[in-house]
């Protein structure tokens, strides 16, 4: 085993390279020998000694040894386990997926061609190999560097070595772990661990609480001899992990992500970092973990892997794109992967000399790992001369030459390590290990460390910390509990204890049930926002998913006791029920018992479906059926056979029963009112000739009814009550069991590399599908990699034409005295102090700084794009202040990638040109300039691909150039800026762009780029630079010279020469924050020579520029074109992506025609009875409840082009906020007019409504007019709402607000005087009930049902006629007397006509309806009003310098 030489020239590049060598030589052996005397038990000598065999068989390299050294080498004494060293061992692994290469994007009408589909879904593609036939072995304290550039299944290999295989079709070789196959070692899954390229956190935890979280659940059962107890091993586990990546600092604010307020990107990625090393793996894997840390910490980040490796014996693999000679210097073995194919395995000394053996040039101080991965690509590789002809021209040529080279069979020579002795002994000492660590109550085969209640402990813990973090979610939730409540108590307001009550307090009991119930609704939601931690958590075996589902509960216990506590309070009292104590408690429990049951009924849908549109279907829908059959709309009894097991398995239903015979029990109700033949004249208060009519239950004759004969006409009973408690409890303990079984079942898939899609519509344009079917057959070379500069002449000519048709630009640009300060809770904090700086037309100017330098906000406040802080200083464009165009006319690609996913590449690229460039220029031209840049970045094969969500669609790296792209097409006359647009992108790509920039400012563009990391190459492309230290500080401005030469002379000249080989750019941040930032640089700068030199040339650039004319002309317009044309655009921009988002459509349509055949049948061909009126008021009332779901659906895909607007096209002037709501809104419509004919078929016909057409008619108008109503109300809430969280948690409250008022639940009589005079006329859905029972119910003849007559006789010698003459003509008009010449047994029925009732609802005449329809068309009008009033209001100016 080879070990390169470690120095310890702490941190002193002054001393010459390699004199720590000898003094670090003789020190370690000194170390290594005075450790193996002391404990001769410990076996460190393993890894200690090996230190001068292959001394000089390798290049020298400096390489520092890391600062925690001697802590690691304490926690290795102190183990009370005697190694836990793997390795990992794999030999011909091939791996094969089902391919997606481009696949074609279905549209709202294609997606119905059922011929078309049947006939593409025959073509069964073949397989293909994203990994053929891979060996290698990494021992135990040794490191591999995986190399490849994307897609060439670097991924794919780590995952096999982390033992992750599902997802993949198919994976033929095998893989040890030390001695273990790769099943066995499956109960070992703590032990070989991956760290995945994506951080998934909970967002609102604090970087502290992440990892004492991960430690908490690492403690070993038998603990290192150091330690007291399993909590201080705990804290003292935790601190070095923070300490380790530098980050302690951290350990009190929030991890954050795209949304919440957090640590930086490379701090999270830190975070990301030691979490994987909590688990103390064995083999551990590193997929593209450097991505967003700046050089430093990449290499402390490198180094600390290494020390971790050799201390403890662990096996580490790791891809990294770019990593510079320093991070490449400290790994034993290099693997370089090309399209799968395996070019090269070996010792990282061999690397380099095989591949130059092969013809390629490696250029002096370049990355040797860019050199390896860009052999086999055109553009980018060297050829030694007299090699013109024979050198490998692709992957498989290459693999042959391997294949061919000694050290070929020199490496496979260790493929046979699993059979060694030592591999055995090694395998035998860890099982030992882990048996010692693991909890003995644990059984033999779990795969966890910490016993099952610690793990529930640690869960609900951080079950209240993510509650805590995120505190204004939760007092929303819990305030709009209340607000509902008041609200709800107010509506049944001192329920009267007579028949005229009945249906109030039944109204208040099923709302009790309900509210709770659509809260637990976010479950679902919740669900999927944890899926990805905890599928994270299992593969580290951090717990059993058994116990996260367990910690849930346990955490909802009080939060639920206080929720629904609150809201039976306030809504029993209010509502004056029962005032007993055992009444009260027992409806109390109940309530409390079906929420629970609710809860995790909507935690067991969110854990059974994979995706969150399959499970928000599922949830809508269920609330829907359980709402229709809970009991309260249609009573038992009337339920249709076909449907009525949904009331048997509906929770909610059990409850109902429960609270309804809890307070109907033992109780007698007067008949009053209407409810009570004859009434209210003075010759008919003798109860003997009165009867009770329209109530369930009463007797005939009876004045009165008995709360049991009331619930026996529901078929309820008094005795059901703890009957249904303990069936409750029997439903929450079944769907817990499942929730434990489906989100065992859960995994983090394997993500295949994204297809790219292509549109339906765009299908002819594009040859499908460009790949040979045999992959073998690709003798000839590999297509050039986009931007390849071919030698041939006329190449060299179009790429010069494409660069002459480009915008040339005159103007210069100038600031100076620069600050930008912004207020924190702590004071004012200076994120800029006092920058000074210029661009020049074709100069390419580079911005850099270590993370958190403020080089982003310095862009920012250049370009205009700040909102908040005060922004000091002067910016000039040719010595003048900013124009009024300015925004327009400089381009900005921010750091994040932020597209329209259902554009096409070209759609997105005209949609810009067609907006930025100036209204002087015809379409034709505009269009013109994009085929140019689409010609200049080399997007030809991806024109009319999707865009599309990372992970689907194009890669970081298309992506970035579409970026680059949409800013080029404005035809920015000013400047480019560009925020990082390297990072995240292999070492290929990230040259590629920016030499794609140094060819935009040789043709005469002014260029200014923040840049992390970059290369020597990359550096040596920029002209000038800007450094900046922390807290906005200047600590360079100036020329980089040719090779770098005039930064090297200036840090030289102050102490810090810049060693050879070294990169000048890794060297200079090095030095601002590194090991030289004793010297204030800023003060150094301030008094150089060269910072005189800059104020000098400011100066004269300024005044020389404002003596001549202005290289731009400000057309004094704020957008390049007019309203009407941008609403033009924009529109059509809505129309085309909803029309591609079928996912979204369909939810739609299927929401819509599902509920609409599910009430239909449910109150299919609705009688004639008293009872069945109230059927007719339900079956339209269910109507509205399609919002709800639509919504939900609707917000999300607003605020997400909200975001797109306000974060990039707003900031760049392409179009205003009345074009961009106009756009949503006019896109909705045709799919809601759709909406509207289907459920108005699917429903109207099967509820038996009247068929005339002049009903039928009226009622699809308002149905239609609704669909209108709730979008804009969807809409306008989200227009203002900070996010989808918050605009979910608004929606239940407005909808259950105007549900409550618009006199269905409470008829209009009975709304409480202060509600009833101003929010029922408020509400557009008492206009939508009020026009729809009008036109349905109107002219509908009411026959009785024997039960439903009021039944007495009139006085002795009267007929009934003659008895109720009076009562006829006065008060009761509207009744119907069946038999008036009978003298005994009169019959009463009490309505004749539907406008019989619906006089009791407020509706007294026709033409209620028409004047309720104009309602309606009002508030259709007014919602879609208040989208644009709350989108101007959330809409701020940008801030300028004072």
């Amino acid at each position: 085993m080879v070990r390169r030489s470690t120095s310890i020239s702490v941190l002193n590049t002054a001393l010459p390279a390699g004199a720590g060598d000898d003094i670090f030589r003789t020190i370690s052996r000194t170390f290594s020998h005075k450790s193996h005397n002391s404990h001769p038990g410990n076996n460190s000598e393993k890894w200690d000694d090996v230190e001068d065999s292959g001394e000089d068989s390798s290049v020298k390299t400096t390489v520092e040894e890391w600062r925690l050294t001697a802590t690691v080498k304490d926690v290795q004494l102190n183990d009370p386990a005697e190694s836990r060293s793997l390795g990992v061992t794999w030999k011909d692994l091939t791996v094969q997926v089902v391919p997606s290469d481009a696949m074609v994007h279905e549209n709202v009408l294609s997606q119905f061609n059922i011929p078309q589909q049947i006939k593409e879904g025959r073509q069964k593609p073949a397989l293909k190999t994203i990994l053929n036939s891979s060996s290698g072995c990494v021992k135990p304290g040794e490191m591999l560097l995986v190399l490849g550039r994307p897609g060439s299944g670097c991924t794919t290999l780590l995952k096999m070595l982390a033992n992750k295989r599902k997802g993949y079709t198919k994976v033929s070789g095998d893989v040890h772990f030390g001695s273990l196959d790769a099943k066995s070692a499956q109960q070992y899954r703590g032990y070989v661990v991956m760290n995945t390229e994506e951080e998934l956190f909970y967002p609102t935890l604090t970087v502290g609480q992440t990892m004492d979280f991960a430690t908490r659940l690492n403690i070993p059962h038998e603990l290192p001899r150091d330690t007291e107890s399993r909590e201080a091993f705990q804290q003292k586990f935790k601190s070095f992990l923070l300490d380790s990546m530098g980050i302690s600092h951290t350990e009190d604010t929030k991890v954050g992500d795209a949304f919440v307020r957090g640590v930086s990107g490379g701090e999270r990625k830190r975070v990301s970092i030691i979490e994987a090393l909590s688990t103390r793996a064995s083999v551990m894997c590193w997929d593209n973990s450097t991505r967003g840390l700046d050089a430093s910490t990449a290499l402390e980040y490198t180094r600390a892997l290494r020390c971790m490796t050799d201390a403890m014996g662990v096996a580490t693999i790791v891809t990294l794109y770019q990593a510079g000679n320093g991070i490449y210097d400290l790994f034993d073995k290099v693997l370089v992967l090309d399209e799968g194919e395996q070019v090269f395995y070996g010792s990282r000394e061999e690397a380099r000399p095989f591949m130059e053996s092969q013809g390629f040039v490696c250029g002096d101080g370049a990355n040797v790992a860019d050199f390896l991965t860009g052999v086999t690509v055109p553009s980018e590789r060297a050829i030694r001369s007299g090699f013109e002809s024979r050198f490998p021209r692709n992957n498989i040529e290459l693999e042959q030459a391997y294949r061919q080279s000694p050290i070929k069979a020199n490496m496979d020579r260790q493929l046979d390590y699993p059979t060694t002795h030592e591999a055995k002994t090694n395998t035998k000492t860890f099982c030992e290990a882990v048996t010692i660590d693991k909890s003995h109550q644990l059984p033999k085969s779990s795969p966890m460390t910490v016993s099952f209640l610690d793990q529930v402990r640690a869960c609900v813990a951080r079950q209240y910390q993510i509650i805590w973090g995120d505190k204004a979610t939760f007092i929303i939730k819990q305030g709009s509990t209340l607000v509902q409540a008041l609200i709800a108590g107010s509506l049944f307001y001192n329920a009267p204890a007579n028949s005229a009550g009945l249906f109030v307090k039944g109204g208040s009991l099923f709302l009790a049930l309900l509210y709770n119930a659509l809260v637990a609704m976010s479950e679902v939601t919740d669900s999927f926002a944890g899926r990805p931690i905890l599928s994270k958590h299992k593969a580290f075996a951090f717990f059993n998913p058994a116990a996260f589902c367990i910690a849930q509960i346990a955490a909802d216990v009080p939060i639920l006791l206080f929720q629904v506590s609150s809201f039976i309070v306030i809504l029993y009292w209010m509502t004056a029920l029962k005032a007993t104590a055992a009444a009260f408690f027992t409806c109390w429990f109940v309530v409390y018992v079906t929420t629970f049951v609710m809860t995790a009924f909507f935690r067991m849908v969110g854990a059974a479906f994979p995706n969150f549109d399959a499970a928000s279907k599922v949830s809508g829908f269920s609330i829907t059926a359980f709402i229709v059959y809970i009991g309260y709309q249609i009573a038992k009894p009337a339920m249709h056979p076909w449907f009525v097991w949904i009331y048997w398995i509906d929770p909610l239903s059990y409850g109902f029963e429960a609270v309804m015979a809890n307070e109907f029990k033992g109780q007698t109700i007067p008949c009053v009112y209407s409810n009570l033949i004859p009434n209210y004249l003075p010759q008919y208060q003798d109860s003997a000739h009165q009867a009770c009519a329209g109530i369930a239950g009463a007797r005939p004759g009876a004045t009165e009814v008995s709360g049991e004969d009331y619930l026996a006409s529901l078929s309820y009973s008094a005795s059901h009550i703890w009957r249904n408690v303990g069936i409750l409890f029997a439903w929450w303990i079944l769907f817990v069991g499942l929730t434990i079984f489906f989100t065992q079942r859960w995994d983090d898939a394997a993500g295949s590399s994204g297809a790219l899609l292509i549109p339906r519509e765009n299908r002819r344009k594009v040859a499908l599908p460009t790949i040979p079917t045999d992959e073998e057959t690709q003798a000839h070379e590999k297509a050039p990699r986009q931007n390849a500069t071919d030698s041939s002449d006329d190449a060299v000519a179009s790429q010069n034409q494409a660069g002459t048709n480009l915008m040339r630009n005159t103007s210069v640009f100038t600031w100076r005295k620069l600050s930008y300060v912004v207020k924190t809770p702590h004071g004012d904090r200076t994120l800029l102090d006092n920058v000074h700086g210029y661009v020049k037309p074709g100069m390419l100017g580079a911005l850099m700084g270590s993370s958190g330098a403020g080089k982003t906000t310095l862009l920012d406040v250049l370009a205009q794009r700040k909102t908040e802080g005060t922004i000091h200083g002067e910016i000039f464009v040719d010595g003048r202040p900013l124009p009024v165009s300015f925004q327009r006319s400089a381009g900005y690609c921010e750091q994040l990638d932020v597209h329209e996913a259902y554009s096409t590449v070209r759609e997105a690229l005209e949609f810009s040109a067609l907006l930025r460039q100036s209204r002087e220029t015809s379409r034709e031209e505009k269009l013109a300039y994009v085929d140019t840049i689409i010609d200049l970045l080399e997007l030809h094969d991806l024109e009319h691909t999707l865009i599309g969500k990372l992970g689907t669609g194009l890669s970081v790296e298309q992506r970035k150039r579409v970026t680059i792209g949409v800013e080029l097409v404005s035809k920015p006359s000013i400047l480019i800026f560009l925020d990082e647009p390297t990072s995240g992108l292999d070492g290929q790509a990230a040259f590629n762009t920016v030499r794609f920039l140094r060819k935009l400012a040789d043709a005469g563009q002014a260029v200014l780029v923040t840049i992390h990391q970059p290369s020597a190459q990359l550096f040596a492309q920029f002209d000038t630079l800007l450094l900046l230290a922390k807290g906005g500080k200047t600590v360079y401005f100036g020329d980089i010279g040719d090779n770098a030469n005039t930064i090297k002379d200036y840090f030289g000249r102050y102490d810090a020469p810049c060693p050879p080989g070294a990169n000048p750019a890794e060297h200079m941040i090095d030095v601002v924050t590194g090991a030289h930032s004793e010297k204030d640089w800023h003060k150094v700068w301030l008094e150089s020579p060269e910072a005189d030199r800059m104020h000098r040339d400011l100066d004269s650039i300024i005044t020389d520029a404002a003596g001549k004319e202005p290289g731009t002309t400000d057309d004094g317009h704020e957008f390049a074109t007019n309203l009407w044309t941008q609403i033009r655009i924009v529109t059509h921009r809505a129309n085309v992506n909803l029309f591609r988002n079928i996912d979204y459509v369909n939810n739609k349509l299927a929401l819509h025609v599902g509920v609409a055949l599910f009430i239909g049948f449910s109150f299919w061909q609705i009688g004639n009875s008293v009872a069945e009126q109230q059927l007719v008021l339900f079956a339209l009332f269910n109507y509205i409840f399609v919002a709800p779901g639509v919504i939900a659906q609707l917000q999300p895909l607003f605020i997400e082009r909200r975001d797109l607007y306000e974060t990039r096209e707003k900031k760049s002037k392409m179009y205003s906020w009345i074009a961009f709501v106009t756009g949503l809104i006019v896109s909705e419509m045709p799919y809601l007019v759709i909406c509207a004919i289907l459920y108005f078929l699917c429903f109207y016909y099967t509820a038996g409504l009247p068929v005339a057409s002049d009903k039928a008619g009226a009622t699809f108008f308002v149905m239609l007019i609704y669909q209108f109503i709730y979008t804009g109300m969807g809409q306008f809430v989200a227009a203002y709402a900070p996010n989808a969280v918050f605009a979910s948690l608004v929606n239940p409250l407005l909808i259950g607000t105007l549900v409550s008022f618009c006199g269905v639940l409470v008829p209009y009589d009975q709304i409480q005087p202060f509600w009833r005079y101003w929010i029922y006329y408020l509400n557009p859905f008492n206009f939508l009930m009020g026009s729809l029972l009008v036109f349905t119910d109107f002219d509908w003849e009411i026959k009785c049902k024997e039960s439903e007559f009021a039944v007495f006789d009139p006085p002795s010698g009267q007929t009934c006629a003659q008895y109720l003459g009076a009562w006829l003509s006065g008060p009761g008009s509207r009744n119907n007397l069946v038999n008036p010449d009978a003298t005994a047994e009169c019959r009463v029925c009490q309505y004749t006509r539907g406008s019989d009732y619906l006089d009791t609802v407020n509706l007294s005449d026709y033409y209620f309806g028409w004047r309720d329809a104009a309602i309606c068309v009002i508030f259709a009008i007014s919602s879609y009003a208040l989208v644009y009033l709350l989108m101007k209001l959330r809409t701020k100016a940008s801030k300028k310098a004072e």
